[in-house]
């Protein structure tokens, strides 16, 4: 959990009137991450959609309810099983008034492929550089094992970091949804660091049913 010097930080800024993005350092590993949660906001964060056009979380969210899920990557089955849950209750969503974004470190080919693949009609968003995740405070290093397996048998090219004991890992978001309102605030979070276990559709569906509509 955060400390209560970042608490205070967070608190101060919102009272001001003037949110600033307080981004969380990358965990050691999935268990160790400082989600947001309920009640805190959106950080201002900017990424890309497929098509390169720069998207701001916090002014996405102003749009209309949003619900955002971080996932691990379009290579990931866990993730492709539920990017297909989401699509399948996309129209209720859509009818209740909100809008759906996936997050994932994902390049934007990447993204237009995972699109393709499951005939998405959502957004998805490119977290490249881990910005998003950070912010979230959902960003951790994996093991070596995971690392080395993911690389050998993945054959995945995402980038890797440097820990602070000077390893070079891979570095993914738990994965994650977050609801929020117009003004940014969340109502809802979901964050497990098994990534093989994602919340049900109809409990994001009633939870969706409980975050108030826009006027």
């Amino acid at each position: 959990m955060r400390s209560l010097l970042q608490r205070f930080l967070l608190t101060t800024s919102l009272l001001l009137g003037s949110f600033t993005t307080l981004a969380q350092p990358i965990a050691k590993d999935e268990y160790s991450v400082s989600p947001l949660l309920n009640g805190e906001q959106i950080p201002t964060i900017t990424l890309q959609d497929m098509n390169g056009q720069s998207v701001d979380l916090a002014k996405l969210t102003a749009q209309k309810p949003t619900i955002f899920f971080f996932y691990r990557g379009g290579w990931c089955p866990f993730c492709n099983n539920q990017m297909g849950q989401l699509k399948a209750i996309e129209p209720k969503l859509i009818e209740m008034g909100f809008q759906l974004v996936g997050i994932s470190p994902d390049t934007r080919a990447q993204l237009k492929a995972s699109a393709a693949k499951n005939e998405l009609k959502y957004q998805l968003l490119s977290d490249e550089k881990m910005l998003a995740s950070q912010a979230f405070g959902l960003a951790f290093y994996t093991s070596k094992q995971v690392t080395e397996t993911y690389l050998s048998r993945l054959k995945l090219d995402n980038p890797l970091w440097i820990t602070p004991e000077g390893d070079k890992r891979l570095v993914l978001p738990v994965p994650a949804i977050y609801i929020a309102d117009t003004k940014g605030l969340i109502h809802f979070q979901y964050v497990n660091p098994n990534y093989k276990v994602r919340p049900a559709p109809k409990l994001i569906l009633t939870a969706a049913s409980l975050v108030s509509s826009p006027e």
